[in-house]
């Protein structure tokens, strides 16, 4: 009897032990890192930007019906729920991020730099040329001197002078830059300013934020290209019928940001030769945009270009005299069947299906799956 105690008390520690290897395993995903680090524009913020500070276009973001479909409040995200960052701190078992500019927020799982309207090209530049639909004055220079600051308070300075401090920040860390460029392109149309000099000014300051987070330290960085946004409502309400792709949406617009978007992925390539021991993830936001709009219904969409939220009706409701949350709007019955919510913003339903792209599709490179194993391997 002894011996078949003992037997049946070591066959259930080992049942417990297996179970656990297995348990672990499964949530091995959720412990890979414990703080994000986002940076970006429009797309990613959530919540640098209030009524007071947003492009003129969109001083809304603070009102209802913003933030309908998840927050059941406005909690100025430029949407009507969560966006793609939101789906990616999910993922990880995160909290969602809080703006940098909440001093009041808990920050210990990550810090949210990203503000609507920013550019990557300094503010100065758009000052300099007379171009005044730039009204906001942070730009991608203005989200690293923040992250800075933050990195100050951490001690960490260098990844050489400050080794030890500059590890502790970023072994356990995702760095995640939305896209960034497409304000820049958008605030100089109809201007002298040439889409070249657009092009190399935008590219090099993304090219440079990298460098100096890879200089920090940074190991485990995604780079979002930027999307194709022809097929948005404000592109294809401004542009003649004549200028369309093989899709429907804007000719001109979704080339100009695929030749942006081959040039960066050509940057990015020499960082990771620079860069050995980084990995630095592309998240090909033009083709996976451009998968949603050519198989909207399979993923449940049933208006591909319409925005949801706005006013005039028509193939696109979208009227710059009415944009959405004014009082001269109004919002559809059921968002989750549009992948355009306010006619420059996508919905939460279009963001779920682009995270998951992003998370577990064909659309990074190298996948996203390499990185984390990556990161798992290194602990």
């Amino acid at each position: 009897m002894p011996i078949f105690s003992t037997m049946m008390a070591t066959a259930t520690a080992v049942a417990t032990f297996l179970l656990f290897l297995t348990l672990t395993s499964a949530n091995r995903p959720n412990c890979h890192f414990n703080k994000i680090y986002a940076f970006g524009a429009s797309y990613v913020d959530t919540g640098n930007t209030n009524a007071t500070t947003a492009p003129s276009i969109f001083r809304y973001a603070s009102n209802l019906p913003y933030g309908r479909t998840f927050f059941h409040r406005p909690t100025n995200r430029y949407s009507d729920g969560r966006l793609v960052i939101d789906f990616v701190a999910e993922s990880l078992s995160l909290p969602y991020l809080p703006p940098y500019l909440n001093p009041e927020a808990d920050t210990s799982s990550g810090i949210n730099y990203a503000v609507a309207g920013s550019t990557a090209i300094e503010h100065e530049f758009f000052v300099e040329n007379n171009l005044p639909l730039a009204i906001t004055p942070q730009s991608l220079q203005t989200q690293l001197s923040w992250f800075n600051k933050t990195l100050e308070g951490l001690n960490c300075k260098c990844a050489i002078s400050t080794s030890r401090e500059c590890r502790a920040v970023f072994r356990d860390s995702l760095v995640w830059l939305g896209q960034m460029g497409s304000n820049d392109y958008t605030y100089t149309l109809r201007s002298n300013v040439s889409v070249e000099t657009i092009q190399r000014l935008a590219i090099d300051r993304v090219t440079r934020f990298l460098e100096a987070v890879l200089n920090k330290g940074a190991k485990y960085i995604v780079v979002e290209g930027l999307p194709a946004s022809g097929c948005l409502a404000i592109s294809l309400f401004l542009s003649p019928a004549s200028d369309r792709d093989d899709l429907g949406c804007v000719a001109s617009v979704n080339n100009q940001r695929f030749i942006h978007n081959t040039i960066l992925q050509a940057n990015i390539q020499n960082l990771r030769r620079r860069y050995p021991e980084a990995v630095i993830v592309y998240a090909d936001y033009w083709n996976a945009y451009r998968s949603i709009i050519r198989n909207g219904p399979r993923f449940g969409f049933q208006e591909l270009y319409k925005a949801c939220c706005g006013a005039g009706g028509g193939p696109y409701n979208f009227n710059l005299a009415a944009i959405c949350g004014s009082q001269s709007a109004s919002s559809c019955q059921d968002p989750s069947q549009y992948v355009n919510w306010d006619g420059l913003h996508l919905t939460e339903a279009t963001h779920k299906v682009l995270a998951d792209m992003f998370l577990e599709g064909p659309f990074t490179y190298p996948p996203l799956k390499y990185l984390l194993r990556r990161k798992n391997d290194s602990n």
